[in-house]
């Protein structure tokens, strides 16, 4: 047989083996590029913090630390009660009690619906001369003009005091304001806000509101 024709064999499988190595060893950038990271959250979400967001829910001020942890006088047992039973079981406002007492205004306040009262401590009516405070007493239609200036329909939150003005069952307007967390009604300021009652938010305030005569 012509050694020509035996050759023929050889080196197509020669041929072949070569094409085979040289795919094999071949590689693209497809092959070559890393596959993209996989994510638990799509890339606009940024991670989360552990700093609490402000409320509008929570009492705040310093005289606030006074309020008992438990009982009726605690926040969680003047929550229970409409307003002018909630501010009997707070010895801080014992005269107002006794004001809202003589000017026969207890019922009125325990039964009215969702209000605001910006309520005098004791030491704000100490600041009122002895015989001017007991002649007020004694008057009832100026007491419940005073007393009624102390309270406002709906219940405002901190931010609604932030700057507000706002009209009072007595007919007279009161404006409120916030510098960070200082908040006035008036001429006072807020000792212990956003009290919770049955009925009513309650702002103790260090100074008694008089209206306009």
């Amino acid at each position: 047989m012509n050694k020509r024709l035996l050759a023929l064999p050889v080196l197509a499988a020669a041929l072949s083996l070569a094409a085979c190595s040289s795919n094999a060893g071949t590689t693209t950038a497809a092959d070559t590029a890393p596959a993209p990271a996989e994510s638990s959250a799509p890339a606009s979400q940024s991670p989360t913090t552990s700093q609490p967001a402000m409320t509008d829910d929570e009492p705040f001020g310093a005289a606030c630390s006074a309020v008992p942890d438990s009982g009726e006088g605690s926040f969680t047992g003047m929550a229970d009660d409409p307003v002018a039973t909630a501010a009997s079981n707070n010895p801080v406002l014992s005269t107002l009690v006794t004001a809202v007492g003589k000017a026969g205004l207890a019922d009125t306040l325990n039964s009215a619906e969702n209000i605001t009262v910006f309520a005098p401590t004791n030491d704000a009516f100490a600041k009122i001369p002895k015989e001017t405070l007991d002649k007020v007493l004694a008057d009832k239609k100026t007491l419940t003009s005073i007393l009624t200036y102390h309270v406002v329909p709906g219940r405002k939150t901190p931010a609604d005091l932030a700057n507000g003005s706002f009209t009072t069952l007595q007919g007279g307007k009161v404006d409120t304001s916030s510098s960070g967390e200082t908040y006035e009604v008036g001429k006072a300021n807020v000792v212990c806000g956003n009290v919770q009652t049955r009925n009513a938010t309650v702002y103790i305030i260090d100074t008694v509101l008089m209206p306009a005569s």
